[in-house]
Order: C-alpha cells, then structure tokens, then sequence
C-alpha cells in the first residue's frame, strides 16, 4: 500500500494493463503486430519505445515477418515524355500499395533488398540505404566517384548470417566505356567499416552476364550467371561467400542445359534457396518465353553441392520480372501488353511437372517497359540504421518533401493538377449529395399529402436521388500516389464527373417536380376555395 501510494503522477500514468502481464507475454503480443502499429505503440510510453527499439526486438520480430513482392520501375522516357522510378508493393494478402514508397526518389535504381532494407543506386556519388517501413535512410558513398560504365545492376546488397553484419557488394568495370565488359575484383563495404575492399577474382567475369542473368543474395552469399564465351556448355553459376569472400564456381546439372541456341537462363530464389529457371524463346522476341519452364534448386551444404529438379512448368508466352518471380505459391509473370499476373501451381506436391492455375491480374503497368521491371523480395522490418551514423563515409541528408528536380517540374505539376481536379470534385460531390438529400427529404413529406396518382410521381424522383448513379465518396490520400494509382484516378475523373451530370440532372428535374406539385396544390386550393363561395351563395 505505502509501494503504491509513494509512485509518482508519470509512473501511474504510464502503467496499463498490457504491462502488468508477463515479459514473455508481452513479446508475443508485440511480435505479432505489424511494423506501423509498432512504430505507433512506440510514442505511447519510455518503456515500449525501448522495448519496440530494443535490436534484439527487431531481429526477433524480423524472423515473423510476411515475405511481401515489391515491384521496381526504373524511370524511363517513353514517347518524349519523362517516367519517374516509382514501386508497387503487394502485401501477403496480395493487396496493392497505393502510395509511392516514400524513401525512392524519382532518379534512384533498386539494387537489392535485405531485411526491410533497400539499396538504391543514385546517380550522384552515394549509395542510398533505407528502411522500408521506419523512412530512414543513410547515404554511403560510392568504391569511386566518377566511375566510367557503372551501373546499378553491378551493385549488390545482402546480410551474412556469419558475422551478422550487412554488406554491399560491386563489381567493378575492368574496362569502363568499352565494348567489353569483364570484371576481375568485387569490391565489398561491410557497414560500420571506413573504407571499400577489394577482393580478387580468380580470372576476369562477365558483366554481361550478370546484366542477362541478374543477382540473388542467399543465405550470405551471392550467385549470378556466367554463360562463357555465350555456349550454352560453359553455363554454370558463380557465388561469392560474403563471410569468406571467396569464388566458388558450380556447375550445372547436364539436364538442365538445352540444344537450342535460343535458350535464356535465370538466377533466383524460392524458399530460401538459389535456382535457376531456364526455357526457349521466342526469336523475333528476346526473353519471352515459348517452351517449358524448368526449375532447379541448389542444395547447398557443407558436404558439397546438389542440384534437384524442382518444376516443369507448362505457361503461356509471358515474360519473367527477374530476380524473384516467385513469391510463396504464386508465380508472376508479364505479358507483352504491360499487364502483370499472379498464378498459382497446379498438380500433385511430389509431382515436378506442373501446370497454372487461372491467372489472376494483378495491376496494368503501362506505359513502362515490360523488360525493365524487377521484381523482389521484401519485408517491413524495425531494422535501426542509426548505429552507423557515426562511421565518417555515412551521413543522413537533410529530409526534404517533394523532388525539387527541374526536370521534374512537369510531373509535378501534372500530380499537382490531377490532385487539384480531385480535390475539387470531391468537394462538390459532398454538396450535390447534401442537397439531393433535402431535396428527397423534402419531396418525401409532401407525398403523403397527395392524390394517389402523384405519389407515384414523387416515389420515381425519390428514387433517382437517393440510388442514382455515384462513386464513393473518398478524399484523395494526402501522400503522393505511385503512378498506377495516379493513372487510376484520372481514369476515374471523367466517370465521377459524369456521375455528378446525373445527380445534377436528378435534382433539376425534382425542383421542377416540386414546382409543379405547389403550383397544382394552390390551383387545388383556389378550386375549392371558389366552390365554397358558390355552394355559401
């Protein structure tokens, strides 16, 4: 009694029942919430801020995670006409984002991901690292300023499990500008070191195949493609250790090498494990594909190095968004018409040979090119960067609302106007919808009141009022729509405002009605008022 009486206003104010249950108790009940909502519960007292914060926390929470598909479109100019880099993120229900990701900016190239964490490639002498979920970024600067024929592709991002630490990873041009393109060193920055390191390649790589190919980062490691002088006999797939950082070149399987020349070969991950997807072409159509899908899955062990075979799977012509097209049972792909759908694997578990499910349509992403799109893996984390604001390379830009760009200015205004134009609908929606109501309201106190035949009459314009044609009505977000949802919203604007038509129509049409009902009662009125006179005569 004395304990409680002697606590103090703030100790009794910051105690709930929640922290009344036990430590263990209280994990799983944080550990099952989704980040926003930790990211709210954090301003709530000093005690869940450090908890919520606490690294520990974050890595537990990051093991119970959703695995979600974020969608990169790197800028593009199509038809003259300037195309920002924006994303698309599905969550685990396959609901779409319709907000840009705040922390992409319109010029940035997606790298990679890793634990809630983007890199992104900028075109000035940074690297950009930022948490998905928090909006937090830091800025690490380039192996090189002024690298001649670099490109975002050469960077790479991931997390060894060894020692703990995350690492990004660039191969560096041995040639720069020229025509040919090899590397012979990796140069790796392990975050809170100072400096880049080089470290050696056994003999000089294609660039170009880790361009076709594309990167994957598993299990800290990362594998890529080589494909030799281009014979389809010297395909194989090279990793590099990111603990070790060693070269280890692997073979692979005779089976999964074709006799046709028109052959692409992909790099992925399903399940946590390094694959590649292999099918014929179509020639007149590089990287679309014409024959059967196959998968197989690299069983890494310490021992040594087994493929298996894991799919056949038997599709329509569509594209492959690489590096990560398969997202839990689903598999994405792209038709030719910049469409994107989802489909799932049919046919027994230990059957290889499979078939699609229906396809499901997942979003229209023209006008972008279907071949640049990429597809990956992500998850929203608590992940903190801040602990690496010290290291002298790394900084925190000053934050700044909008992209200031002047060759942005155009899309700006475009967003600005569209915005505008929504606001302002919006607003007169709420109005129209307002008076059509009174209007109802009104007409319908005075149906009672009238003969049989014009009750029938006021149920009709009743009925136009209060179920005509409309949208709901929904205020535009206050963040910026990515470019699906902004090309979505003008769609809808002319049909809003046709809708608006009908509803103004409807009330003009009830006013005359109303008109007319007073003018036929006061003539009524006027009848009867005569016939009295006449009848008292």
């Amino acid at each position: 009694m004395v304990f409680e009486k002697s606590k103090s206003k703030k100790q009794k104010k910051e105690e709930c029942i929640i922290n009344c249950l036990p430590g263990d108790a209280i994990e799983q009940i944080f550990l099952k919430l989704p980040v926003s909502t930790l990211l709210t519960c954090t301003g709530v007292c000093k005690k869940w801020y450090d908890y919520i914060r606490d690294p520990l926390f974050a890595a537990a929470h990051l093991k119970h995670a959703p695995r979600c598909a974020l969608l990169f479109f790197p800028q593009e100019s199509i038809a003259k006409k300037l195309y920002p880099s924006d994303a698309i993120i599905f969550d685990e229900t396959w609901s779409q984002s319709t907000c840009t990701v705040p922390v992409i900016g319109p010029n940035d190239f997606l790298c990679g991901t890793c634990n809630g964490l983007v890199c992104l490639y900028t075109k000035t002498s940074t690297i950009k690292i930022a948490n998905l979920a928090t909006g937090d970024y830091l800025h690490l600067e380039k192996p090189a300023k002024n690298l001649k024929g670099d490109h975002f592709s050469y960077y790479t991002f991931g997390f060894d499990p060894v020692t703990e630490e995350y690492k990004v990873t660039h191969f560096l041009n041995d040639h720069g500008n020229s025509s040919r393109q090899t590397f012979s060193v990796i140069q790796v920055y392990t975050f809170g070191s100072e400096n880049w390191k080089d470290v050696h390649a056994p003999e000089a790589l294609g660039l170009g195949d880790v361009k076709r190919s594309g990167v994957v980062n598993v299990s800290g490691a990362v594998y890529w493609l080589t494909e030799g002088n281009g014979s389809n006999s010297e395909i194989a797939v090279m990793s590099f250790d990111l603990s070790k950082e060693t070269f280890t070149l692997i073979q692979v399987p005779e089976a999964a090498i074709g006799d046709s020349s028109h052959r692409c070969y992909w790099i992925t991950e399903i399940d946590g494990k390094a694959c590649i997807a292999t099918a014929e072409v179509y020639r007149n159509v590089p990287r679309m594909l014409s024959g059967e899908l196959q998968i197989w899955t690299l069983d890494n062990n310490n021992v040594e190095k087994r493929w298996s075979h894991k799919y056949s799977i038997q599709h329509a012509p569509n594209f492959l968004p690489g590096p990560h097209f398969f997202h839990g049972d689903k598999i994405i792909m792209q038709s030719r018409n910049c469409n994107l759908y989802s489909y799932e694997l049919l046919g027994k578990n230990l059957e290889v040979t499979k078939k699609l499910s229906s396809r499901v349509g997942l979003l229209d992403f023209s006008p972008y090119k279907p071949q640049n799109m990429q597809s990956f893996i992500c998850v929203k984390s608590l992940v903190r960067l801040d602990a690496y604001e010290k290291v002298s390379i790394m900084h925190r830009p000053k934050r700044r609302d909008g992209w200031e760009l002047k060759k942005w200015e155009v899309w700006e205004r475009e967003l600005s106007s569209t915005k505008d134009l929504f606001s302002t609908i919006h607003k007169t929606e709420l109005v129209i919808s307002e008076l059509a109501h009174l209007v109802a309201m009104k007409i319908n106190r005075m149906q009672h009141q009238l003969p049989d035949e014009m009750q029938c009459w006021c149920a009709e314009i009743i009925q136009k009022l209060q179920h005509g044609p409309h949208t709901p009505l929904q205020p535009m977000s206050s963040r910026r729509l990515n470019w699906v949802e902004h090309k979505r919203t003008l769609e809808q604007l002319p049909i809003r405002v046709e809708n608006l038509r009908h509803k103004t129509k409807a009330i003009a049409q009830a006013r005359e009605k109303i008109f007319s009902l007073l003018d036929t009662c006061m003539l009524d009125q006027c009848a009867s008022g005569s016939n009295a006179d006449i009848s008292a005569q």
